[in-house]
């Protein structure tokens, strides 16, 4: 009697236990959700609206961030789908320019630099959708209208939550707002290949493009500066990639180490191989980048983009202002003891 009371009031135990902790938000295995979400994210929007791209005109912030909330707030962290989320992207959207769009998959933080803020391209996370919740996390929790800040699920645990749906409905978007010549960048060096599927470029993006809107489409494949050359134009997935796009009738091309990124990643190796320039040519031409042009085909698509910076004047060419000068070479005395210049 005694043992039969004992094991109930411990299967009691257990069951609050487990109770407090979903209630808690301890039973996910993932992060949760960011600090100071609704700051953040409001304030990105008004330093969207306002200085990175105030082309895109009035926005009503907070209404964007409601609209955000509503999408996953007092609901299973699990039952989040995109639609949830077409209030947000009605309020946030905004035209992205023809030629501009800039897919991506495995190199994240290097196609947020070479976007430029939209400056140079308009990557996914340089529209104001997707600035809004870059590098953030987020999840409700079930008959509750708090945030949960202790955990919130990944992707192997559900893979219908607040984040995934999210960038689901942002990928459909984006791709189906691009036009022109669409560019897509891959790491070379991502293990498993360049064209992961499932991916978000191969189930969400691909399929939404606007066949009728689009010219061209350019495959940029980048390896890892100190990284192994795992994936190229021509082979494996990316082959599978060129094939899947010529099969549904775009144009496309393809290029390996594309000139212009790599000279980005270089700025992080100078002196790694693959990033060594004639510092001769460099130096004596006083001119940086058109002598880049000699070594480095393609940096010149860069120029346009660069003359924004302090640091550089457009002219005929561009010259880096800063450049130190040369010293003279040493004057040699010939045998009649007169200077000569070597």
């Amino acid at each position: 009697m005694m043992k039969n009371l004992f094991l109930s009031l411990l299967l009691v135990s257990v069951l609050f236990m487990n109770s407090f902790l979903e209630v808690q938000g301890g039973k996910w295995k993932g992060e949760g959700t960011t600090q100071n979400l609704e700051s953040i994210v409001i304030g990105r929007c008004y330093d969207y609206i306002r200085i990175v791209n105030p082309a895109v005109g009035e926005k009503n912030c907070s209404e964007i961030w409601e609209a955000f909330k509503n999408a996953f707030i007092n609901k299973d962290p699990c039952s989040i789908l995109p639609k949830d989320y077409e209030l947000f992207i009605n309020l946030s959207l905004h035209t992205i320019p023809p030629n501009k769009s800039l897919f991506w998959e495995n190199n994240h933080l290097l196609v947020n630099s070479f976007a430029d803020r939209g400056r140079r391209y308009m990557s996914l996370a340089d529209t104001l959708f997707g600035f809004f919740g870059d590098f953030l996390n987020w999840c409700g929790q079930a008959n509750s209208i708090e945030l949960d800040y202790e955990s919130c699920p990944t992707t192997e645990e559900c893979e219908n939550n607040a984040v995934e749906s999210f960038w689901r409905m942002a990928s459909i978007t984006y791709a189906q707002h691009s036009s022109g010549v669409i560019h897509v960048l891959l790491n070379g060096s991502a293990v498993g290949g360049a064209y992961p599927e499932p991916g978000f470029f191969a189930d969400y993006e691909i399929p939404n493009l606007q066949k009728d809107k689009i010219s061209q489409i350019a495959i940029w494949v980048v390896d890892d500066v100190e990284g192994p050359d795992i994936d190229s134009c021509g082979t494996h997935t990316v082959e599978k990639l060129e094939n899947r796009l010529k099969t549904l009738g775009y144009d496309v091309t393809c290029t390996d180490n594309y000139k212009s990124v790599m000279l980005l990643l270089c700025v992080d190796y100078p002196d790694d191989s693959k990033c060594t320039l004639s510092s001769s040519l460099l130096f004596r031409t006083g001119s940086v980048l058109p002598a880049a042009y000699h070594i480095l085909p393609g940096i010149s698509d860069m120029k346009d983009s660069l003359c924004h910076q302090p640091c550089f004047g457009c002219q005929n060419h561009l010259r880096l202002t800063e450049l130190p000068e040369l010293p003279a070479e040493p004057a040699v005395e010939n045998a009649e003891g007169t200077e000569a210049v070597s």
